[in-house]
């Protein structure tokens, strides 16, 4: 019976060590809201077919709902846990869903159409450098959620929803 209980320890120590390793590389998994999550795509306005790249995708719950609505749609987590949550969560989409376990400031998003992230604030300017370098030879939409773009103007907002684009829409 001691066994249960070392099993229940170790399977926790696991999952805070999952949750604290994430910390120096974007932010812990707090997940986005229902609501939130169809605002974020309809923010995007994907058409299906078009790239969804979610950046921390978590519990895969985005990704889901951008299969659903036609989109290809790829996330990127370095919690080995979610990981495996939002492989079974997406596995009925099959080929147009990948849940990659992979740091996203590797990621290359030279195919992605749209992009949601809900980063700490920090990190805004680097994701900023980011999709600059992969937006040289098309268009990239972002949508944020919480935190802004430092020096930068959301091309629109809906609630703590930002919605940038790269290359900036010349005017």
């Amino acid at each position: 019976m001691w066994w249960i209980f070392w099993a229940v320890v170790a399977i926790g120590v696991l999952l805070v060590l999952a949750y604290i390793f994430v910390l120096p590389f974007g932010a812990p998994f707090l997940p986005t809201l229902k609501k939130q999550s169809s605002e974020a795509l309809d923010l995007l306005d994907l058409k299906p077919g078009q790239v969804f790249v979610d950046l921390g995708c978590g519990e895969g719950r985005l990704l889901a709902i951008a299969a659903s609505k036609g989109l290809r749609a790829v996330g990127y987590e370095l919690n080995p846990f979610l990981v495996l949550y939002a492989r079974g969560r997406t596995r009925r989409y099959g080929q147009r869903v990948k849940v990659k376990w992979s740091n996203f400031w590797r990621a290359d998003l030279s195919d992605a159409d749209g992009v949601f992230v809900f980063l700490v604030g920090h990190y805004m300017k680097r994701l900023d450098k980011l999709l600059n370098k992969h937006s040289k030879n098309h268009q990239i939409k972002l949508v944020s959620n919480a935190f802004k773009i430092p020096g930068k103007m959301p091309l629109r907002q809906k609630g703590a929803l930002y919605l940038y684009v790269y290359p900036a829409p010349k005017t």
